[in-house]
């Protein structure tokens, strides 16, 4: 699984992107995420994360470290709070928890930003937009689903997981059919690659 993270989120993507990644993509979260839930019945769960690999080298951790202090000192202004994680495979993440879905966005483009602009952007993987269903959704109440944007590929695509190894295929379609045209979603479905949990209930960084 891991060869086949790396090929579909890394290297292998980027050969055959059809358009590049763009870190202003992200803004079209601001509009997405009202036709989620007025639309779809998909309200947000206050929760977004940016997934890159690692690098060892010094100008690597001083810009990862630029990048968690000003998170931090605009938490008093915004109330969004950052976390920084290591997974399973060695990718890191950049967790954030804010109430205001604005505030999320904003925050994890400035994180894939300031990566760029310290010339790491080849080291980004995906900005991850959680989401859950209420009882208007085509979905159990409660179930996680996520947008995901690969840089790699420069475009979003839908993820529903069901546990740690099945995906609830009908609604990533719903879900691609409606903002499909509102966000950049990419055509291939090969490249939905599937962002497992753990364990069942947790999100992808976790």
């Amino acid at each position: 699984m891991f060869d086949r993270l790396r090929q579909l989120l890394g290297v292998g993507a980027e050969r055959a992107a059809t358009r590049e990644a763009d870190p202003e993509d992200l803004f079209g979260m601001s509009t997405a995420y009202l036709t989620m839930e007025a639309d779809l019945g998909f309200v947000p769960t206050g929760e977004a994360a940016l997934c890159f690999a690692d690098v060892d080298s010094t100008g690597f951790n001083d810009v990862v470290a630029e990048v968690r202090a000003i998170l931090d000192a605009g938490a008093a202004d915004t109330g969004a709070v950052a976390q920084f994680r290591e997974d399973a495979y060695g990718y890191r993440w950049v967790v954030v928890e804010a109430d205001d879905f604005e505030d999320l966005v904003t925050s994890i483009h400035f994180a894939a930003d300031t990566l760029i602009e310290g010339r790491f952007g080849s080291r980004l993987l995906a900005a991850v937009f959680a989401f859950e269903a209420t009882e208007r959704a085509s979905a159990d109440p409660g179930q996680t689903v996520y947008w995901v944007y690969s840089f790699r590929r420069g475009s979003y695509y839908p993820f529903a997981p069901v546990s740690t190894d099945e995906r609830d295929t009908g609604v990533e379609f719903k879900l691609d059919s409606v903002l499909d045209g509102e966000l950049a979603v990419e055509d291939d479905r090969e490249y939905w690659y599937p962002l497992w949990p753990d364990s069942p209930g947790n999100h992808p960084w976790e």
